[in-house]
């Protein structure tokens, strides 16, 4: 039995809540009556709340995001159903802001709002000595992070051994990007840096060495970053794995020396773009050094081993789809290993609604309220970018087509894929569920009818990617030419699951 449950819904098994685990560490004495509990949004609703149940908790805290509110929702609306006794408590950024509009209020007892860190154990106090507040929104009050306990060492032996940890060496972000949440921050905050430190030796002590920093702006106080830095050099073997998520006008020489020296296989960086129109970076307040910004990502490519996965963000107010092609182009010519093409999604609270009535901002009502069309960009090119996307993960990101992609790509990438798209989607009217197999095919199909010149010499490079890909059967044997042919579907194969049950 527990009093309190701590929960929330990851994407993947492979990660760990770094809030529920804060929550956790602060929690004072009420730590030996807590325990965590983690799902994922592909488990069934009823099957977490008998999970959550069976411990026959008294309270039992929420962390909801954009990815999982829906998931969540049917959760407690479950839970409060079965057990409407057990207090249910929100939080996190999703329920943060304009939380009296959400439905899912409807299902819990209380909202905390903003950092809960602290909140959270002062409401269970309360709670528990029977002096509820009677209101059921409450809004966290700024912290200082010198008052927080950190919580690295409540991740288990499971965790290190089989997920990412996510850490944070500083909280917030100095820059203003209305897209973002983080553009409500005055700053970025850094925790104390001897004590972080060392609870990440405590961390490689134990056997951690997949390390995930949150950080929105992780070298943008190099002196603190070189320092991080050296400690993983220090401590390098070949099971480290390190993921950053980096400011692309920000990388001075002092810091290059440092990458340097990292092996393959060791760095990830994470880095925005989301835009080269100068137009739009000013109407977003966004600065970036644009030209910087391509001269570092090269750099990068050609000096270091690390993992370079650049985002973009289509939908934004001012863009349209020519000038949008433009910075993908841009960026491609930069060779990052992947370009995150992200549709703009409304997080509430950003300031990105401000353009909302000048701009025609039409966002999906529903999670994860990715923009449908604005005053650029009507519903139908939005739907044609969103299966780009799709397209490009499948195969620009997949490293699957890395030999054949050079050469399937010339004088305009954007367009050239977006062809592509468009002529893959009309074959299968699919942008999921297309087996390996067939997706080799198609794109050799589709270079057949798109870019016959460039067949004899592509096809070389899809068998190279093939071979690498270990699939099973010979690749001559497969539909690399477009054959049009008219599938049916026989009775024989559509009541198979009938005629089973006549045999």
């Amino acid at each position: 039995m527990s009093i309190i449950t701590l929960t929330t819904l990851n994407a993947k098994y492979i990660h760990a809540s770094l809030g529920l685990r804060y929550l956790y560490a602060n929690l004072e004495e009420l730590k030996l009556d807590t325990q965590i509990k983690e799902f994922t949004i592909k488990t069934r609703a009823i099957d977490i709340v008998e999970d959550i149940l069976q411990d026959k908790p008294k309270i039992v805290g929420f962390g909801v995001y954009i990815w999982n509110t829906t998931e969540t929702a049917a959760v407690i609306s479950q839970l409060k159903t079965i057990a409407p006794d057990v207090i249910v408590v929100l939080g996190g950024p999703e329920v943060s802001y304009e939380v009296e509009t959400q439905s899912i209020l409807q299902f819990a007892d209380y909202v905390l709002t903003g950092p809960a860190d602290l909140s959270f154990y002062r409401l269970c106090k309360e709670i528990l000595a029977g002096e509820a507040p009677e209101q059921k929104v409450l809004r966290s009050k700024p912290l200082a992070l010198k008052d927080l306990k950190l919580p690295y060492e409540f991740y288990n032996e499971e965790d290190l051994k089989n997920r990412l940890l996510y850490v944070e060496a500083s909280r917030g972000c100095p820059f203003k990007c209305e897209f973002c949440l983080s553009s409500l921050d005055k700053t970025a905050y850094p925790f104390d840096l001897p004590l972080f430190m060392q609870q990440m030796d405590q961390l490689y002590q134990r056997g951690a060495r997949h390390f995930k920093f949150v950080d929105r702006t992780f070298n943008l106080k190099i002196k603190t970053t070189l320092e991080i830095m050296n400690f993983f050099l220090d401590r390098m073997d070949d099971d480290l794995f390190l993921h950053f998520e980096v400011i692309p006008d920000h990388l001075p020489d002092k810091l290059k020396e440092v990458l340097v020296k990292f092996p393959p296989g060791t760095l990830q960086f994470e880095v925005g773009i989301q835009t080269f129109n100068d137009e739009v970076q000013t109407l977003i307040s966004r600065k970036q050094d644009n030209p910087k910004s391509k001269n570092n990502l090269i750099w990068l490519k050609e000096n270091t081993t690390a993992h370079i996965h650049a985002d973009l963000i289509f939908g934004l107010p001012g863009e349209t789809l020519a000038t949008f092609s433009q910075s993908f182009n841009e960026l491609y010519e930069c060779g990052p290993h992947e370009i995150q093409m992200g549709i703009l999604k409304r997080l509430k609270g950003s300031p990105i609604i401000r353009h909302t009535e000048s701009h025609d901002l039409r966002f999906n009502p529903l999670p994860p309220f990715n923009i449908l069309s604005n005053r650029s960009v009507d519903f139908v090119t939005m739907q044609k970018v969103n299966r780009f996307s799709r397209y490009w993960d499948m195969i620009g990101n997949s490293g699957r087509f890395k030999n054949t992609l050079p050469h399937l790509l010339k004088d305009n990438p954007f367009e050239e894929f977006m062809q592509i798209t468009d002529w893959i989607y009309e074959q299968t009217g699919q942008t999921h569920q297309i087996n390996l197999k067939r997706l080799f095919e198609l794109v050799a199909q589709a270079i057949d009818v798109l870019f016959p010149e460039r067949y004899a010499a592509v096809i070389q490079q899809i068998e190279a990617d093939y071979v690498n890909s270990k699939l099973k059967g010979a690749f001559s044997l497969m539909r690399l030419t477009y054959q049009p042919t008219e599938q049916t579907m026989t009775f024989q194969r559509r009541s198979q699951r009938q005629q089973r049950h006549l045999v």
